[in-house]
């Protein structure tokens, strides 16, 4: 992904002259695959952001019961406006989810040997499109995610209620849609600052380590028996020993 990301933004030395026709890049038979499964989550995007973009929050609601504990009616209402925002939250969170897979598909189909990553985006084009297409949403969500602090009062706020048993008689069916794991995972993720980019750092690094874990098991096998599989890694990967390939990744092959 850093290979891929410097040729975009040409920081690589000598960087190569190429066209990236971003408007009317068409999925070709051997991407079509990839293309479609990272398709159908982001045709989800924009909804998300739709969904990001217009959310207010239950900040007034939850002043009031704060400041009125012994007031049920209050409470109840506080509780009633936050429930449909967390299911909204988990949403979101869910779509986190999504992309990373899309992003690792999208990964192995674009940083395979033996072509580099310049013939990657040359000839898969629509894939490169979606690449680029993740980075900016992902830009986009993280940027109204930090202009909204109610997102975080609001978990907080299900959370603290849930955990002492403050609701009472009070709508308990969206336990069955956020759980305890649930929140857990969710209070992670919202915790970041820009939390869909660290989602993206995530896969990547989840990818990297796939890599060396398959290159270990062959390595720990008899040598008769995956020699030709370790030469093959070896000498098709053309910038097995560029200074960006990892130290690790390289001393493995040796």
């Amino acid at each position: 992904m850093g290979n891929l990301l410097k040729v975009l933004t040409r920081e690589i030395e000598n960087y190569p002259h190429f066209f990236l026709d971003f408007e009317n890049a068409q999925p070709t038979d051997g991407e079509r695959e990839v293309w479609n499964q990272v398709n159908s989550v982001l045709q989800e995007s924009e909804s998300i952001l739709g969904g990001l973009q217009s959310y207010k929050g239950a900040g007034q609601e939850i002043r009031d019961a704060i400041q009125n504990p012994s007031d049920h009616s209050l409470q109840e209402k506080a509780w009633n406006s936050v429930c449909p925002l967390v299911i909204k939250l988990k949403r979101f969170y869910s779509f986190s989810l999504k992309l990373e897979k899309a992003l690792q598909s999208l990964l192995e189909s674009l940083t395979c040997p033996p072509l580099t990553p310049t013939q990657h985006l040359e000839r898969e084009q629509a894939l490169a499109k979606q690449f680029a297409e993740i980075l900016h949403f992902t830009l986009r969500f993280d940027e109204l995610k930090m202009r909204n602090p109610a997102i975080q009062n609001d978990f907080s706020y299900y959370r603290r209620t849930i955990s002492r048993n403050q609701i009472n008689n009070m709508n308990l069916n969206i336990e069955n849609e956020v759980n305890n794991e649930m929140a857990n995972r969710m209070s992670l993720f919202y915790a970041e600052a820009t939390p869909m980019l660290k989602t993206l750092s995530n896969a990547t690094t989840s990818f990297v380590t796939e890599m060396k874990g398959c290159i270990k098991v062959l390595k720990d096998q008899p040598a008769d028996n995956v020699e030709g599989l370790l030469n093959a890694l070896k000498f098709t990967t053309k910038h097995l020993n560029d200074e960006t390939t990892p130290k690790n990744i390289r001393t493995m092959l040796q």
